[in-house]
């Protein structure tokens, strides 16, 4: 059996389900509540599918206020809210127990304002990632971070998981982008942070919000920071004979000062599947780097030279740069479908964890030391630039003790990273799946601070439960919400 457990669902909220729905459905337009067995099982799990529950119920608001409604009559009932984004979550961020009312924002899909001469766009939650750079498209200007599950992933998630992107070595994370908010308490309170202002007096309470995976509020509006688009750009694809030596190119590019908007890294078993999919035209090697450099010609010319300087140190089996925008999108495309094509293998999990850039060859080598001594393969695809890594474990669920070989080989890499001086999440959050690494990572005080935090903003402890906090470590703060109520 899987070491990941849930808590004990409370019996006093099922039972009265049909109150709760009923004050959902008074108080809300017709079409806001789902509350049919069958209809709530869509919502059931999010990405990581090997865990499932469906929910009590779920909300689907098209406004801040209609959300702030849902959540006041939910704390009134002391019904947990699991937030949902568009249900991408590959940590069980979104995972529902069954006294839960789900409260979704993909209805909240409107974008609010555009302005470049200031540089930020203002968006409800629930639109894609994708689509704010697509608004900001005809104006020359772009949203920077970019995950590769862009199409559909929406900014509630990203901002709920600090997401980043390939993008992300130039640009930073959402935390990095994001300017303000519009946020529902779990009392129901709608309140501000920050706002296209730059500078903003006091604490960094908008640094707090990114990154805390529904477990303080859900967000409803965003500002973000919007960049002009560059005058050029332009990737390079290069192949290694070893992981490790591809690893060492890495941390020499971001030794001698260079700084491209991009290095992307594929292991052979990733780039076999990529391009039986993809037909990205990848040469056939243990490892590839893709760089991205960016502005004028003359600046990319220089920017291409330094860096192949660097990497004819290390013997590349193949450096080829892109010669036109066709081939610029087919290396990127490779990329970009990776998680996809590696579907079509089989079942995997994939894991997120970072390390210190230096220690990616050490790291890259351990992991595959581990893939021996656990007996499954694991394919490397990973923001190489920021040391953010995300191994692919595949097994095979019709298998018994499958799943659970697989997750115990991905708490040995979690705990490598945070090992060799890394941590446990880079953009995918902690959601149940690193839970209860969480005491790898931090002390008894450092969980203590983080858990007050919460009680000051969830006083009952109904926001997202089971997430981010070991369920023993967090036990006498949810012990004190109950006797609270």
């Amino acid at each position: 059996m899987s070491s990941i457990s849930m808590p004990q669902p409370d019996a006093a909220i099922i039972a009265k389900k049909d109150r709760i729905v009923a004050d959902l459905a008074r108080a809300l337009p017709a079409d806001t509540v789902i509350s049919d067995p069958e209809e709530t099982l869509a919502y059931e799990c999010d990405a990581l599918t090997a865990y499932r529950c469906p929910p009590l119920a779920v909300v689907l608001p098209r406004t801040t206020e209609e959300l702030a409604t849902a959540m006041r009559i939910c704390h009134d009932h002391r019904a947990p809210v699991v937030p949902r984004g568009a249900g991408t979550s590959l940590a069980g961020g979104a995972l529902p127990t069954a006294d839960s009312v789900v409260i979704g924002t993909m209805r909240l899909n409107d974008v609010l304002e555009i302005d470049t001469a200031n540089r930020f766009i203002r968006v409800q939650t629930g639109v894609t990632n994708l689509s704010v750079s697509a608004e900001l498209e005809p104006a020359g200007f772009f949203y920077a971070p970019d995950p590769s599950s862009q199409l559909a992933c929406t900014i509630a998630g990203n901002i709920g998981m600090n997401s980043g992107g390939a993008h992300c070595l130039k640009y930073g994370v959402t935390t990095n982008n994001l300017m303000g908010v519009r946020m529902v308490l779990a009392d129901g309170r709608i309140v501000e942070l920050g706002g296209p202002q730059p500078g903003a007096p006091g604490l960094d309470m908008l640094g707090l919000i990114c990154g805390s995976e529904g477990q303080l509020a859900i967000v409803t509006e965003a500002t973000l920071r919007i960049l002009p688009r560059p005058e050029g750009a332009r990737p390079m694809l290069i192949g290694f004979a070893s992981p490790e030596i591809a690893g060492e190119c890495v941390a020499r590019i971001i030794r001698s000062g260079v700084l491209p908007v991009a290095i992307e890294y594929m292991d052979e078993v990733c780039l076999r599947a990529v391009e039986d999919f993809a037909k990205a035209g990848y040469p056939d090697c243990p490892a590839v780097l893709i760089v991205e450099v960016e502005g004028s010609e003359d600046e990319i010319a220089d920017q291409i030279a330094r860096i192949r300087a660097i990497a004819d140190q290390l013997d590349p089996i193949e450096f080829r740069t892109s010669r036109n925008a066709d081939e610029s999108a087919a290396i990127w495309k490779g990329r970009k479908s990776a998680f996809g094509a590696m579907g079509r293998l089989g079942d995997y999990l994939c894991l997120d964890g970072t390390v210190p850039v230096s220690q990616l060859p050490h790291t890259l080598k351990r992991i595959g030391e581990l893939s021996v001594e656990h007996g499954l393969e694991v394919a490397n695809v990973f923001h190489a630039g920021d040391g953010n890594m995300h191994p692919l474990i595949l097994f095979d669920a019709n298998t018994p003790g499958d799943l659970e070989r697989a997750e115990a080989f991905g708490r040995d890499i979690l705990a490598l990273c945070v090992e060799v001086g890394g941590c446990l999440t880079g953009e995918h959050g902690v959601g149940i799946e690193k839970r209860d690494l969480m005491t790898r990572q931090y002390d008894p005080q450092d969980m203590a601070i983080q858990m007050e935090i919460k009680d000051a903003f969830d006083p009952g402890w109904l926001l997202n439960p089971a997430k981010v906090f070991p369920l023993e470590v967090s036990q006498p703060h949810r012990d004190r919400a109950a006797a609270r109520a």
